[in-house]
C-alpha cells in the first residue's frame, strides 16, 4: 500500500525561511544565502519524507512567497509596471510582484479559499504575452533526484490559475480570464516535456476550484487536459482536489477526463465525496485518499481511518488504493519536536506536520497488513484521554450551549456590511469631514426595511466589494444632508463595543475533530463579552464576522 503527501509547510521547523527572507529584504544577505537557506529546507522535507516511508512525494510545492506567484512567474504573465523584459524571472521582479518596490504597488493579495494562508492574484488580459519564464519545477525535481529522491512534479493546475486570477488594470471586468486558456496550454506543454525529459513518472495538477459551485461554461473548461493528453503521455497524471465536498456534476467531469490516472480528494471535509466514489469510481483509476487532515493539529483517529481505507479498498482494489492527506500540510505548525513547553498529555493529543506524515505512512502499513500495534493503542490511548479530558470539557459550557437550542437561540436572518466598514472601504468625499458622509442613513433604511419584510434580527459585518454604495445618491442628496444633520441629536449614537464574531473564531482556529463544528460554540464567548461591554455601559457592539464573505461562494465550508 503506497502513500503521498499534498504539499508540506516551506517555512521550517524553526522558521528559517522567514528569518531568511526578512534578511534578504533587509539587504543583510544576499540572494545566494536565500537560495542556500531554501535548498536545505527542501532537502531536509525530501529526505525526512523519504526516511519515513512516504512513496509519492511532493516537489515544486516550496516557495519563497506563494505557490500561484510560482505559476505567475512560471508562465511569464508580470504585469508591465514592474519592467520585466523577458527572460528568466528572478527575485528582482518576483519580489516585486508580491511585495512593491520604491516606484510601484504589489499586486493584490488575497485569502487561499477559507484558510489563513494568502496567495497573490494574477492580473491577466488579452494582451498577455505568456512565456516560459521560471524553470523552478524542472530545477526542484531535478534536485530532489540528485539527492536520491524521486518526487512528483506538483503544478498548480491551468483552470484554477484562471479561474483565481481578475482582469488587469484597464481590462473590463466581463473579460473572460479562460479564454486566455489555449494561451497557456502551450506553457503547461513546455514544462511537462522537460520534466518527463528529466525523468519524472508522475506529476500532480492541483485543481481546487473544481470543489466551488462553477458554473457550466467553467466546469467546461477541464476538459482542456484533453489537449494536454499527447504531452502527458507516458507520465502518470493525478489530479488533485481538496478543502471540501466535490459536487457531483464536477465529480463526473473530473473522473471522466481522459489521460489522468489518478484522483485526489478530500476525505475529512469532503465527507460527501466518500458516496460519490461509493457509487461511481472509474475503473482501474488511483484513487489518493485524503483522511489525514491537513487543516488541523489534532492527532488523526487512526481506527477510523483504517476502517474508511478498507472500504475504499473494496471499492477501487489495493493496488489503486493510496493513502494520503487530505490537502497540503502547509496550514499546520510543521514539528511537536519543538513544543518543549507542552506538557505530554497535551502533546500526545497533537499532529503537526511531521507527525501527520509518520499517520500517513502508519495507516499505509496497516492497510498492507504490516499494522503497527504501538502507534495505533497510542493514538487510541490519546484520542480517550482528551475526549474525557477536564482540560477540554466543561460541563457549564455544555449546559449553556444545550440552553441556546430553546428559547435562547435565535438564528441569524438579516445581515449588513456595517456603516463605519463602508466608509473605510469608499473613495469618501473630500469636500466634507467623514462624519458628514453619512452611511448610517443607508443603513438605517436597509435595516427598517428588512424590519418592514418581517425580519427582526439584524446582523452587522464586515463584508466584501462595496462600489455600488460608494456614492449612494441616498447619501448626496439634500434631504439625506438634513437628516443627518438630525442624527447629531439624540438619534445618533456612535458604535462603541466591536468584537470578532464567533463564525470567524471558528474558521480562523484549530477546532476540535471529534465533534461537529457546531458545538465548538464560541457564541458563548461572545455573548459572554456582549454582556459584559453592556454592563459597563457600552450600548452598540459591532460583530465582525468576516469569514462569512470568505464562504459565500461555498458557503458549506462552514458547516
Amino acid at each position: 500500500m503506497e502513500s503521498h503527501i499534498v504539499g508540506y509547510p516551506r517555512m521550517g521547523p524553526k522558521r528559517e525561511l522567514k528569518f531568511a527572507l526578512e534578511s534578504f529584504w533587509d539587504g543583510k544577505s544576499s540572494a545566494g544565502d536565500l537560495q542556500k537557506v531554501a535548498a536545505d529546507l527542501r532537502e531536509s522535507i525530501w529526505k525526512q519524507m523519504a526516511d519515513t516511508g512516504i512513496k509519492y512525494i511532493p516537489s515544486n510545492t516550496f516557495s519563497c512567497y506563494d505557490q500561484v506567484l510560482d505559476t505567475t512567474a512560471m508562465l511569464g504573465a508580470v504585469p508591465p509596471r514592474y519592467g520585466w523584459n523577458g527572460g528568466e524571472i528572478g527575485f528582482d521582479v518576483y519580489f516585486s510582484m508580491a511585495r512593491g518596490n520604491a516606484s510601484v504597488p504589489a499586486m493584490e493579495m488575497t485569502k487561499w479559499f477559507d484558510t489563513n494562508y494568502h496567495f497573490i492574484v494574477p492580473e491577466l488580459g488579452p494582451d498577455v504575452k505568456f512565456s516560459y519564464a521560471s524553470h523552478k519545477a524542472v530545477t526542484e525535481y531535478k534536485e530532489a533526484k540528485a539527492l536520491g529522491v524521486d518526487t512528483v512534479p506538483v503544478l498548480v493546475g491551468p483552470v484554477s490559475y484562471l479561474l483565481l486570477s481578475k482582469p488587469a488594470k484597464g481590462v473590463e471586468e466581463s473579460f473572460s480570464l479562460l479564454s486566455l486558456l489555449g494561451k497557456i496550454l502551450p506553457i503547461y506543454k513546455e514544462v511537462i516535456t522537460e520534466l518527463k525529459e528529466a525523468g519524472a513518472s508522475w506529476i500532480q495538477f492541483d485543481e481546487p476550484t473544481l470543489v466551488m459551485d462553477l458554473e457550466s461554461h467553467k466546469l467546461h473548461a477541464f476538459t482542456a487536459y484533453s489537449t494536454l493528453e499527447p504531452t502527458l503521455s507516458g507520465l502518470n497524471v493525478l489530479i488533485e482536489t481538496y478543502f471540501a465536498d466535490i459536487p457531483a456534476e464536477q465529480y463526473k467531469t473530473l473522473t471522466s477526463l481522459k489521460g489522468v490516472t489518478a484522483f485526489g480528494f478530500d476525505l475529512v471535509r469532503g465527507t460527501k465525496t466518500l458516496d460519490l466514489i461509493k457509487g461511481d469510481f472509474p475503473e482501474g483509476k488511483y484513487l489518493f485518499a485524503g483522511v489525514v487532515d491537513g487543516r488541523n493539529i489534532w492527532a488523526n483517529d487512526l481506527a477510523a481511518s483504517l476502517s474508511t481505507l478498507e472500504t475504499l479498498e473494496g471499492i477501487v482494489g489495493k493496488d489503486k488504493l493510496v493513502v494520503s492527506t487530505s490537502c497540503s500540510l502547509l496550514h499546520t505548525a510543521v514539528d511537536l519536536v519543538n513544543e518543549t513547553k507542552l506538557d505530554k498529555e497535551i502533546k500526545s493529543w497533537l499532529a503537526f506536520a511531521a507527525q501527520k506524515v509518520v499517520e500517513v505512512n502508519a495507516l499505509a502499513k496497516a492497510l498492507a497488513g504490516q499494522k503497527d500495534e504501538e502507534i495505533f493503542s497510542a493514538n487510541a490511548a490519546a484520542l480517550a484521554s482528551r475526549k474525557f479530558s477536564p482540560r477540554v470539557t466543561n460541563e457549564a459550557a455544555q449546559k449553556a450551549a444545550a440552553a441556546l437550542k430553546g428559547s435562547d437561540h435565535r438564528p441569524m436572518k438579516g445581515m449588513l456590511t456595517g456603516p463605519v466598514t463602508i466608509i473605510n472601504r469608499s473613495f469618501v468625499r473630500n469636500d466634507q469631514p467623514r462624519f458628514e458622509t453619512c452611511y448610517a442613513l443607508v443603513i438605517k433604511d436597509e435595516v427598517e426595511d428588512l424590519e418592514k419584510n418581517g425580519i427582526k434580527e439584524i446582523f452587522s459585518a464586515n463584508a466584501a466589494a462595496l462600489a455600488s454604495r460608494k456614492f449612494s445618491p441616498r447619501v448626496t442628496n439634500e434631504a439625506a444632508q438634513k437628516a443627518a444633520a438630525a442624527l447629531k441629536g439624540s438619534d445618533h449614537r456612535p458604535m462603541k463595543g466591536m468584537l470578532t464574531g464567533p463564525v470567524t473564531i471558528l474558521n480562523r482556529s484549530f477546532v476540535r475533530n471529534y465533534q461537529p463544528r457546531f458545538e465548538t460554540c464560541y457564541a458563548l464567548v461572545i455573548k459572554d463579552e456582549v454582556e459584559d461591554l453592556e454592563k459597563n455601559g457600552i450600548k452598540v457592539t459591532h460583530i465582525d464576522e468576516a469569514a462569512l464573505r470568505e464562504a459565500r461562494r461555498f458557503c458549506r465550508f462552514l458547516n
